[in-house]
């Protein structure tokens, strides 16, 4: 007879002897405050004992076992398995297999241990995703989606496990029955499944990415994307109100993503002022001697006119009309101004588009558009940078006998009733 025998034989033995009605529930509650001094105790040396052991360990302090250890919690939720596991063999130990109690705490045991178990994948799991999603080479891709999914496939796997220890039936048996139940599945984890599909899409054609400036009228999103998850995007407005949109949206319908701006370095302008026709005109000689004066316009007059009169002079037009002969008008020189102006502006990037250019007239005037890209994306430089710009312009407008067409206001009518 093994020390096992002996033992559980001298207990009941005590037990017959002296309280012989109650045999059966005074060894259970023996039983059961001896596997409480055991999982303390356990508990103790693990937590107490290995725990600051290890954290003395010179390779503990390498980044990727302090995080997979102590940040994430991997040695706790394994030291809570290895005690379902001693909780388990005590059980098996002392009391019958044939008895409801035996029962009972085996198979608490064995989802306790289930538990913690699925709970040390997820420390696993997430210390993974930590460390990839510091790389800046994983940046562009979906981890938290793809990380989610297996996630969702051990909890799928736990629960079959769950029921196989309750039922005390092979997961086998409950895996070949899994097969009828897959239309359900399909349908009950259909945005999981949309979502992984689009997460792989997004990062394969580099369509989206955490940071990037996401634009998506219909979601009334308009913001830096914070999160790309299994199901939802997180996107924070500006107005700093949180927008949450399926992923799979990103991939069935349009968006805007203000990725290539940033990388680009510079931030477009592109904003129209409407002159009134009736004030464009030709510069007569007066004109053009106040105009030289300007530092931009002094090398292209100079050139301009003296082009001018060579063709006019060549071609023996007769200038007493002014339909003959070509002539300079005082909006062209204004293009020419402003064109030249930007070319000097320190904070216009010199290497992209720079244009001034006229649109089609509109009852609202004639159409005058600057569009050129600012050497900054920052909003507030780019927002101060484009409001010195039409500052300016404004300004000098008058100087070229030009006027910037309004809509009547209330102030225009009322003068025009005193006349």
């Amino acid at each position: 007879m093994d020390i096992r025998s002996q033992i559980k034989s001298a207990i009941l033995d005590f037990l017959q002897l002296h309280t012989p009605q109650f045999v059966d529930l005074i060894y259970s509650a023996i039983i059961v405050v001896w596997m409480a001094v055991v999982w303390v105790a356990v508990y103790l040396i693990l937590h107490r004992v290995v725990r600051a052991y290890l954290k003395k360990i010179p390779l503990m302090e390498a980044n990727f076992f302090e995080v997979l250890f102590f940040k994430y919690s991997l040695f706790s939720r394994v030291a809570l398995v290895v005690q379902g596991w001693v909780i388990s063999l005590q059980a098996t130990f002392w009391l019958s297999d044939q008895g409801t109690f035996y029962y009972l705490v085996t198979k608490a045991a064995g989802i306790w241990m289930l538990v913690f178990s699925l709970l040390a994948f997820f420390s696993v799991a997430n210390s993974i995703h930590y460390l990839l999603q510091r790389k800046r080479s994983m940046a562009a891709f979906p981890l938290k989606g793809l990380f989610q999914t297996f996630k969702l496939i051990a909890v799928v796997l736990f629960c079959i496990a769950a029921f196989s220890v309750v039922l005390n039936k092979s997961p086998i048996i409950l895996f070949s029955g899994l097969g009828a139940i897959s239309a359900v599945l399909l349908l009950v984890f259909k945005d999981p499944i949309l979502g992984l599909v689009s997460g792989v899409q997004l990062s394969a054609n580099r369509m989206l990415s955490v940071g990037d400036w996401l634009e998506m009228p219909k979601y009334n999103a308009d913001g830096d994307v914070l999160d790309i998850s299994l199901t939802t995007v997180k996107v924070q407005n500006w107005d700093k109100t949180i927008t949450t949109i399926p992923t799979y949206a990103l991939i069935s319908e349009s968006f805007k993503n203000w990725r290539g701006m940033s990388e680009s370095g510079g931030r477009r302008i592109k904003r129209s002022i409407f002159i009134e026709s009736k004030t464009v005109r030709f510069l007569q000689a007066e004109d053009i001697s106040r105009l030289n004066k300007a530092n931009f316009l002094t090398g292209y007059l100079a050139e301009k006119v003296d082009m001018l009169e060579q063709e006019n002079t060549l071609k023996k037009t007769d200038l007493t009309s002014l339909l003959n002969g070509r002539r300079l008008t005082n909006l062209g020189t204004l293009r020419a101004y402003l064109l030249a102006y930007l070319k000097a502006h320190p904070n216009i990037h010199p290497s992209m588009t720079l244009l001034v250019r006229q649109l089609a007239p509109t009852s609202h005037g004639l159409p005058l558009e600057i569009y050129a890209f600012t050497n900054t994306t920052n909003w507030n430089e780019y927002e101060d940078i484009q409001s010195d710009l039409f500052d300016h312009i404004i300004a000098v407008v008058g100087e070229f006998d030009l006027k910037i067409h309004e809509a009547p206001t209330g102030s225009d009518i009322l003068a025009l009733k005193q006349h």
